[in-house]
């Protein structure tokens, strides 16, 4: 690379607004289309799990080999760690009987100890300074672990705390806005700011995606998960189509 530039280019996106745009988005189309094969199917969450744990692991070996940022594979893995979030979520909460406090307590403490260890690997967790196999490896875990929790954490709320799906999704958007000023009028460290922002959206895409399919009596709009799923996929494929998406520019 030429001696002038100060910069390399990684597989993942530069964080825009078209980039928090398709994320939301992602994380809705994982709660629909995590509980059309779950529920839906009526596979049930461990087996939902298993085929959405197989999805994810054969994105990140694709994303991890490649040469370049491709969107719609990055897209893709980002859709099967929100997939495999919602299942083995509700596994943990549901049919392991954690319950949603626990659930999202333990997925907390995970989500915390991946972000440490990666820390203490490669001495930081940006995302701007991915550059190795290894360091991509800590992403998807991290991501990982952060779809799961919020998954746990938007049905905690949602229900435990007794908000619906409606309360819970003003919450986590207030939040949202919360992280969004500080970026713009604080100091506060952008590493920081980039995983709250990361992390909850998940919650907010979990409420809504249960706002769309839940029955009426349960608060929802009761739509089909397939149409909803499909809906929200076209969405993202027309975002990455329309809005050219470049990848992030990182210091040597």
């Amino acid at each position: 690379m030429n001696n002038k530039t100060a910069q390399t280019l990684s597989k993942v996106p530069e964080v825009t607004f078209i980039f928090w745009i398709i994320k939301i988005a992602a994380t809705t189309l994982g709660e629909t289309g995590g509980d059309s094969v779950s529920m839906s199917m009526n596979l049930g969450y461990l087996i939902g799990t298993i085929i959405f744990t197989a999805i994810f692991l054969a994105a990140v070996v694709a994303q991890i080999k490649a040469k370049h940022f491709y969107p719609l594979l990055y897209w893709s893995t980002i859709i099967a760690t929100t997939t495999v979030g919602t299942t083995l979520a509700d596994f943990a909460d549901r049919s392991l009987g954690i319950g949603y406090t626990g659930g999202s307590s333990l997925l907390f403490v995970l989500l915390m100890a991946s972000l440490v260890i990666w820390y203490w690997s490669l001495g930081t967790v940006s995302a701007t300074t991915i550059r190795s196999p290894k360091a991509e490896m800590f992403y998807w875990i991290t991501i990982m672990f952060s779809q799961t929790l919020g998954t746990a954490l938007g049905d905690w709320t949602a229900d435990t705390a007794g908000l619906g799906y409606e309360g819970g999704a003003m919450v986590f958007s207030a939040l949202l806005v919360v992280v969004v000023a500080a970026y713009y009028w604080t100091n506060i460290s952008r590493t920081l700011l980039f995983w709250a922002a990361f992390i909850l959206t998940r919650p907010l895409g979990a409420v809504v995606g249960d706002f769309l399919d839940k029955p009426l009596r349960a608060g929802g709009l009761a739509l089909s998960r397939y149409s909803a799923s499909a809906a929200l996929l076209g969405f993202i494929l027309t975002c990455i189509l329309l809005f050219q998406q470049r990848a992030a520019k990182q210091p040597h």
